[in-house]
């Protein structure tokens, strides 16, 4: 960490131009416009200093443009304000902190990035296990959710499709508490473009729908029974392109066509439905389990694969 001597005079006007070009990436022009958004919180900026420094290391653009802490701050996590190749670090009143921020009690610490989203393109081509789409996903506290969950469920990517939130908003990046920067993304997908690259790389599609003809838990249980009998494999074991919909209307009757199984997730209590983010979850570690199982049965029945 800088000492005061070495820093640059502390950051005091909230209404100073360089704060209101940062206030701007909380909307969608903005951001757009200068193809950044803002990681609130030390552990937003923890998440992207690791993968500006993995990035660099590997020859690759930076991810994190400039960081702002307050005295406070970065007294507190010195190690998010020590130097980084390429990245300007700025201390600053409070109350400039704010004026940047989205939140109304921001935590004392901002990081400007660079976008991170990938080309379709390049994760279809890595043979993906498991992939989360957000069709038309509109909450960016669900988006977050889903794309946490994603991470937290081993999945190769997530990816949204035309009329999605962005999940570079402020509130879709704090739900994410870091995982936005831990997996690859795919923002602004046309579905029908979607589908067809889904089919060319082996991807079964599954659509989380309330009223789907399989039932999750059933396909758990095939998926058990066919690890323990050894033979074939299950649907749930398949490499998988999970469809979530849109909180209100779900997934339209083409998203809902494009998928090879409409599975529902069982409710046993009085609750009419999930919310989005919490069927997600839960689909992505059936998933999740159903392949891991797999590979646990192929290692045991000394099954290797190939060396390239």
């Amino acid at each position: 960490m800088k000492d005061a001597q070495s820093r640059e005079p502390l950051m005091a006007n909230p209404k100073a131009e360089r704060v209101k070009e940062i206030a701007r990436l909380s909307t969608r022009s903005g951001r757009a416009k200068a193809g950044r958004f803002l990681a609130e919180g030390p552990q937003a900026v923890r998440e992207a200093r690791q993968l500006h420094t993995t990035r660099r290391a590997e020859g690759r653009g930076p991810v994190v443009h400039s960081i702002y802490t307050t005295t406070a701050a970065a007294q507190r996590y010195p190690e998010l304000v020590d130097e980084l190749p390429g990245v300007t670090i700025r201390w600053a009143e409070p109350e400039v902190i704010r004026a940047m921020a989205d939140t109304v009690t921001p935590q004392g610490m901002i990081a400007v990035c660079e976008r991170v989203d990938v080309d379709l393109t390049s994760v279809l081509s890595a043979t993906p296990r498991l992939v989360a789409v957000l069709c038309s996903v509109q909450d960016p506290g669900n988006a977050g959710t889903i794309l946490r969950a994603a991470d937290a469920a081993g999945a190769d990517a997530v990816i949204t499709t035309n009329g999605s939130v962005d999940v570079f908003n402020p509130k879709a990046v704090r739900s994410t508490v870091g995982s936005i920067f831990h997996l690859p993304i795919v923002v602004g997908i046309d579905f029908a473009h979607l589908v067809q690259g889904a089919r060319s790389a082996g991807l079964t599609l599954l659509a989380a729908d309330g009223y789907g003809d399989a039932d999750l838990d059933d396909l758990q249980d095939e998926a058990a029974a066919h690890r323990a009998s050894g033979r074939g494999q299950p649907l749930l074991g398949q490499p998988t392109m999970w469809l979530f919909g849109n909180e209100g209307a779900g997934l339209m009757e083409a998203e809902l066509a494009a998928a090879d199984r409409r599975v529902a997730v069982p409710l046993y209590g009085v609750a009419e439905s999930l919310n989005v983010g919490t069927a997600a979850t839960v689909c992505l570690y059936a998933s999740a389990r159903a392949h891991r199982a797999g590979s646990h049965a192929q290692r045991d029945a000394g099954v290797v694969e190939p060396a390239e």
